[in-house]
């Protein structure tokens, strides 16, 4: 059973969630098969931003407020709700969304980018995304959780991976568009490799999260994530048995641990160790 969520059926919104998605990522797909033009960039000269994260935003939010009027919706590219202002803490359903997360990925033609949707319930102050979905949009596979009723990958329950010794963990990472931040990043992860198994760098912060969901990594340490980057990917995390940690970087912008919750302890521990944390000893 899901969460209670007053007079709104999460599994309602998991599967407009994951209609929406299906026609964001195929919209994504057809712009792949043509050549792809840079609109802007953001944060930095290397942070692009694609005519089809445009596009695909505005579908998304075309047909989330057409099914649902009175909701607010949040996305990457476009900024705020349905009646022109972002009213933070309001009661009601704001949907979180990343058009695509993995641009760099779709750029280049690497695969691994992904159409996330999140919906997140808000009641007397308190909000929490109660359902969302990562669908990779260059292979089909769907990733999609309910709060209190479990993760999915295309139809089918999702668990993290069994406790594995920290020197046998694989961890998934990514860098900052932030060239200064992305410096700090790496002479953390020199402290961290030579403790784990070893790190992957996929460059789908929502794809790398629903990996570890999927039992097929032990772990995710980034700087530099935005709420749309995480929302939807940390519930299916969650709702398959890890733990996911916002924590402030070295480099002054949020960091996201994720791990399995039987081992989370561990990694953080190394994590802040490491360096990865800002105030720890290695900074």
């Amino acid at each position: 059973m899901s969460a209670p969520t007053g007079d709104v059926d999460a599994h309602e919104l998991r599967d407009l969630a994951l209609a929406v998605a299906r026609e964001g990522a195929a919209l994504v797909r057809e712009r792949r098969s043509r050549p792809v033009e840079v609109a802007a960039t953001k944060t930095s000269d290397i942070d692009v931003v694609t005519e089809a994260d445009r596009a695909c935003e505005a579908l998304v939010r075309e047909r989330l407020l057409a099914a649902r009027p009175g909701d607010r919706v949040l996305g990457e590219e476009g900024g705020t709700g349905a009646d022109g202002a972002e009213r933070e803490g309001a009661d009601g359903v704001r949907w979180i969304v990343d058009p695509i997360d993995g641009t760099v990925n779709f750029y280049y033609d690497l695969g691994l980018y992904a159409v996330c949707v999140a919906a997140e319930l808000t009641r007397d102050g308190r909000s929490e995304v109660v359902a969302g979905v990562v669908l990779d949009a260059s292979s089909g596979v769907e990733y999609d959780a309910v709060l209190g009723g479990g993760a999915r990958r295309d139809g089918e329950p999702l668990a993290v991976r069994g406790p594995a010794p920290l020197a046998e963990r694989l961890i998934n990472t990514g860098f900052s568009y932030d060239r200064v931040v992305r410096a700090k990043q790496a002479e953390a992860w020199v402290r961290l490799l030579p403790l784990v198994r070893d790190l992957r760098r996929r460059g789908s912060a929502a794809l790398d999260i629903c990996l570890v969901a999927d039992g097929r990594a032990d772990g995710y340490v980034e700087e530099g994530v935005n709420l749309w980057d995480h929302a939807a990917a940390g519930l299916v995390a969650r709702e398959a048995g890890a733990t996911t940690r916002l924590l402030r970087g070295v480099g002054g912008l949020d960091l996201m641990v994720c791990a399995p919750s039987h081992g989370v302890d561990e990694l953080l521990e190394a994590v802040e160790w490491a360096g990865f944390v800002a105030g720890t000893d290695a900074e």
